[in-house]
């Protein structure tokens, strides 16, 4: 088989995980399958480089970063390679440059536009183990890129694609998907399987364990993802196309994301096109609204709510206050907290909702907003009930089963 190993921060955080990597790594090879691996950088050294940088200027050059954190990530390739060479396998570590991803020119924040393989499939077909740099690429004009937040990990899914691996394996310190975040829940049960759209919906909810965008990119690529550990011989999850069985399972997780916070603009002008405004000015931001409430008054001013990440609620504040003169009050709350049943037995299932509502409702939980999907129901509610609100509704759906 033709796989392709991803291999995050904490399980190459020192020499000894690298060596556990490199073991891992020697087992799959022994067991006959040609193998790609892509490294982030080792724990705790992108941060050190950001202070590095930082020390000198609050706004460092975003190309300039590119080129520094980049470094990170090489490095784990290299030492990874050298270990493997040191266990007497044939191996080759390669930057995203030698690897042949090329992006588009957004530096932190690049996207993936091509791939050429070429490089990588001919130091397979000589026998070695290819070890690449993940999180980074270079632009059309040469200059290193870096892929924001995930980014090693979309690497990962784009090589699969671009080689057309069996399977692209996703190894951090968690053993795969669960229904809900153990550490809330002991009796959260892992999912053995668990379609791209529920999985794109949780992790977009706040689920860590794979970010959305490389999730995204399996599904546009048609590439097997597996979610394992690192640390364990345990199955994982595998996140794949929907099929019909999945349907007949009612809902596969619960989800809490405590960074919310929602604005709530009173009298609003009763003028057209003050909402579109309001919107498109926080869009330029780069501010991500989410759930959105309207109710228009007796005297034709509009009341507007709507709920953001509480990471970008300042950011939001000095835009809102741009508006005063089109809003009579404005409120702002920090101490909210959106929870998510997530599922593709929705689509089949009647009453999920009224469930959910019921459970909370039984438990004097107020719901303040609602948001649905055809996969999805998401209500925000005061942060204090969040945990209680994941167990009650776990417990509800009867997941632990």
């Amino acid at each position: 088989m033709l796989l392709v190993h991803k291999y995050g921060g904490t399980s190459v955080g020192d020499l000894e995980r690298i060596e556990n990597v490199a073991s891992r790594i020697m087992k799959a090879s022994d067991a006959g399958n040609n193998i790609v691996v892509v490294v982030s950088a080792m724990s705790g050294e992108t941060n050190k480089l950001i202070d590095y940088a930082t020390h000198f200027t609050t706004t460092p050059a975003k190309q300039e970063m590119d080129m520094l954190l980049s470094s990170g990530e090489r490095v784990t390739a290299a030492l990874l390679a050298i270990a493997l060479q040191a266990k007497g396998y044939k191996a080759v570590a390669m930057t995203g440059r030698q690897a042949g991803i090329v992006t588009d020119s957004v530096h932190t924040y690049a996207r993936i536009k091509s791939i050429d393989p070429k490089a990588m499939l001919d130091a397979i077909n000589d026998g070695k183990i290819v070890i690449v740099a993940g999180f980074q690429g270079i632009n059309e004009d040469g200059n290193v890129t870096t892929l924001g937040r995930g980014g090693s990990d979309l690497s990962a899914v784009a090589i699969a694609g671009a080689i057309n691996a069996d399977a692209c394996e996703i190894y951090s310190d968690v053993d795969g998907i669960y229904t809900t975040d153990p550490r809330i829940e002991p009796k959260a049960k892992k999912l053995n399987t668990i379609s791209y759209d529920e999985m794109l919906e949780m992790a977009s909810l706040g689920a860590k364990v794979l970010q959305n965008r490389s999730v995204e990119l399996a599904k546009k690529l048609d590439v097997k993802l597996y979610a394992k550990s690192s640390f364990s011989d345990n199955e994982g999850t595998l996140i794949t196309k929907e099929s019909a069985n999945m349907e007949e399972v009612l809902v596969s997780g619960v989800v809490l994301d405590k960074n919310q916070a929602r604005v709530t603009l009173r009298n609003v002008s009763d003028r057209p096109g003050i909402a579109a405004e309001i919107f498109t000015k926080l869009a330029e931001m780069g501010i991500n609204v989410d759930m959105i409430t309207q109710n228009v008054g007796i005297d034709g001013s509009t009341n507007l709510g709507f709920t953001i990440p509480q990471s970008e609620l300042d950011n939001a504040k000095s835009v809102i206050e741009s508006f005063d003169h089109d809003i009579g009050s404005m409120d702002f709350d920090k101490n909210l907290c959106k929870v998510s049943v997530v599922g593709v037995g929705m689509k089949s299932h009647a009453g999920v909702a009224a469930k959910a509502f019921r459970t909370l409702a039984a438990s004097n939980i107020n719901i303040q907003m609602i948001s649905t999907s055809e996969i999805k129901i998401s209500v925000i509610i005061d942060e204090k009930y969040g945990e209680l609100a994941i167990r009650i509704l776990h417990d509800a759906y009867e997941l632990d089963k």
